[in-house]
């Protein structure tokens, strides 16, 4: 665990003097101290570090609940679910077209229509959080547009589970789905009615008591998540929105900030130990075809978005962009379809896509001020100012 941290920060630092993102830095180090390249093995097997990088994401999504406030909610309710309902059309339909044209199968286009449908939660929100664009007007709808995601993504896996075992009971997936949902209804009106009591509860004078108080919320409601269907980021979230809205939100938004820092770098480190290298020129024209399929329908996305918050070019461009990152949802479908024994080519190519994807999202959302000139009116946009 001390080599992950360290070689993740010596890249990092390297990284940063030239300008790069930290995510695919972390990610690189994964791969080159891992298993699966030949030199130093710092992390024989990937699984060692299971428990660590799933506190990671869980850490980032309850950061990301604690900066999404309810009121901008429950002000664009409508327009979020519109966007997020328009996104999920455009890049999941184009997902399922693109696998029936691959030719793979039915079972296995129906898991590339989610990994080329999902955003990446914990990466989009690495990047917001870096680009320190936490505050811009277009944040609000990016993150409306990642619970639209999650929220769908739970009930897309609950459907697809009995699809990928054999099972043929519509009624099993129903159920499934229809637990899922319940428990995300119940977190939200916790979330939405709760706020006094859940600040009571939380509140205290030492530092110490709080950080304990919410990390063990945060860890417990995305274990129980689980159990329920939904996925454990999701829930992490749920509880950010909670405690977010609090008297002690303002503390424990910097709190939990090197936690936050410290194991999403781990997460990072930990996807980069899954990439098999050598996997990934048998289906590199897949891969490429596939990313810039997702690019044009989120930009295409990310034009409905601006258009439906009155957003100018560059608010478009940054929507674009930060969306176009997948990650931990679309390994999450890579292993359903491992168990499953569907098509051998579907393991590599899932980690060669999400792998450019992970490293083109951070670059392209530093530098979205380039896409935003040749957006429609967007010939005297100017870059972002980054804080």
């Amino acid at each position: 665990m001390g080599g992950a941290f360290l070689a993740a920060a010596v890249l990092a630092r390297v990284g940063s003097r030239i300008g790069l993102p930290t995510i695919p830095l972390f990610i690189l180090a994964g791969i080159l101290l891992g298993p699966h390249t030949p030199g130093i093995v710092l992390v024989a097997d990937p699984h060692d570090l299971e428990m660590l990088s799933a506190l990671g994401l869980v850490l980032l999504l309850f950061y990301l609940g604690l900066e999404f406030h309810l009121d901008g909610l429950k002000e664009g309710g409508r327009k979020m679910a519109l966007a997020g309902g328009a996104y999920i059309v455009l890049n999941v339909g184009a997902g399922l077209g693109f696998g029936f044209a691959l030719g793979w199968g039915t079972s296995e286009a129906l898991v590339l229509a989610g990994v080329l449908g999902i955003s990446s939660s914990a990466i989009i929100t690495k990047v917001l959080v870096d680009l320190g664009r936490i505050g811009n007007p277009e944040t609000q709808p990016i993150l409306g547009i990642i619970v639209v995601d999650d929220v769908f993504l739970a009930l897309y896996l609950a459907a697809l589970q009995p699809i990928l075992s054999g099972a043929d009971s519509l009624a099993a997936a129903a159920v499934d789905g229809g637990k899922a949902f319940g428990f995300l209804l119940v977190l939200a009106l916790a979330a939405r009615f709760g706020t006094k009591f859940i600040s009571k509860l939380i509140n205290t004078r030492d530092d110490e008591l709080l950080v304990i108080s919410f990390l063990g919320a945060a860890v417990l409601v995305a274990g129980i998540s689980e159990w329920f269907g939904v996925a454990d980021a999701i829930g992490a979230f749920m509880v950010g929105l909670m405690l977010g809205n609090t008297t002690s939100g303002e503390r424990i938004l910097k709190l939990v900030h090197p936690l936050r820092d410290a194991f999403g770098a781990i997460f990072f480190f930990a996807f980069g130990l899954s990439i098999n290298p050598g996997d990934l020129p048998v289906v590199l024209w897949a891969v490429l075809a596939a990313v810039a399929l997702t690019i044009a329908m989120n930009v295409l996305s990310g034009i409905i978005t601006a258009r439906l918050y009155g957003f100018g070019p560059q608010a478009a461009a940054n929507i674009s962009t930060t969306l176009v990152a997948r990650g931990e949802f679309a390994l999450i479908l890579a292993t359903m379809a491992a168990g499953a024994g569907l098509d051998e080519r579907l393991a590599p190519f899932i980690a060669g896509y999400v792998l450019v994807l992970a490293v083109l999202a951070p670059l392209m959302a530093g530098r979205s001020h380039w896409l935003a000139r040749i957006l429609p009116g967007g010939r005297g946009a100017t870059p972002a100012p980054i804080r």
